[in-house]
């Protein structure tokens, strides 16, 4: 694996949604010299059109954000490399990061790889057509408005399920929560929760998703239901492991650990966004971007005193 001989960079950013080009954009104006890697699977990308972005009044999609995001941090500087990340190792005080068959050495290391959806289990040609149209939703709390009033589904079991439907149920009345599998494995406390709010549930399993006459429609043990959106609660996979691999802690579901300051448990090695755990919104992701950024500037004045 070839060493990268342009020198070292103060800072590595992996991931390229809201918080690694916050982090970016905030470090090249810091005179930092800047490296982001982008392996071009950002979350934020799949948004159609949010509303719920301060500062856009008549909604932004994911593409056209990270898109200004990064016109903004290459403007002051930070490269962007569109590769991904094999491995970070500490060395010594400093780390490597190995990409696309090539070595290359920075100060500090700020994750933001954020999350994967779980999708149902549907045709990614109709999958994306449904999200584009909003037939398809995965974040009652970027979007719920948009559904009031409206037909909604809710895929999912357990806990997670119960909570999507039950916040859903603040913007309408028609909430439905589907099992994908079996039952829905609802305690009593749950179960009592789900009535109370007039919640109806469907028991699984659940397929043959399809958009239907403006609406998408599925079948159930009680037949083909149709709705004006369907929410799918089926958990994420957080992208941590580079972290962990390199010694960070986590939770138990992978959620990297960080203190007040994004800081992991690994010196040099910070973290932001989705991948910590938190609200996964581009707001909060953002501001604890700017978070690390700012203390990631303020380490490398510590350790060298920063001229110009």
């Amino acid at each position: 694996m070839d060493e990268d001989a342009q020198g070292i960079d103060d800072c590595i950013i992996v991931g390229a949604g809201p918080a690694g080009w916050t982090a970016a954009i905030y470090l090249a104006r810091f005179h930092l010299r800047i490296r982001l890697f982008d392996c071009g699977s950002s979350r934020a990308a799949l948004i159609p059109c949010t509303h719920n972005h301060a500062g856009y009044p008549d909604g932004i999609s994911g593409i056209d954000l990270l898109a200004r995001m990064r016109a903004q941090g290459e403007r002051y500087g930070a490269v962007r490399d569109a590769v991904r990340v094999d491995a970070i190792e500490r060395d010594g005080e400093d780390f490597v990061v190995a990409a696309a068959g090539r070595r290359h050495r920075a100060r500090t290391v700020l994750l933001a790889t954020g999350v994967v959806n779980h999708r149902p289990d549907m045709p990614a040609d109709l999958h994306d057509r449904a999200l584009a149209s909003g037939l398809l939703r995965y974040c009652p709390i970027c979007d719920g408005y948009e559904v009031t009033d409206k037909r909604i589904g809710v895929i999912g079991t357990g806990e997670h399920g119960m909570r999507e439907a039950l916040f859903l149920r603040g913007y309408t009345r028609d909430v439905t929560l589907i099992a994908p599998d079996a039952d829905h494995r609802l305690d009593a406390d749950c179960a009592k929760a789900m009535d109370d709010a007039g919640i109806e549930r469907v028991d699984g399993p659940c397929g043959g998703y399809a958009i239907e006459s403006g609406r998408i429609a599925i079948d159930t043990t009680r037949g083909r239901l149709a709705f004006d959106s369907i929410y799918p609660a089926l958990g994420s996979h957080i992208r941590s492991e580079l972290a962990v691999a390199a010694g960070a802690r986590a939770s138990d579901e992978g959620c990297l650990e960080v203190d007040d300051h994004q800081r992991t448990s690994v010196p040099g090695l910070f973290a932001a966004g989705d991948v910590v755990k938190g609200l996964d919104q581009i707001s909060h992701a953002m501001g604890e971007a700017g978070v690390a950024a700012t203390t990631i500037r303020n380490l490398l004045a510590e350790r060298s005193p920063l001229r110009r």
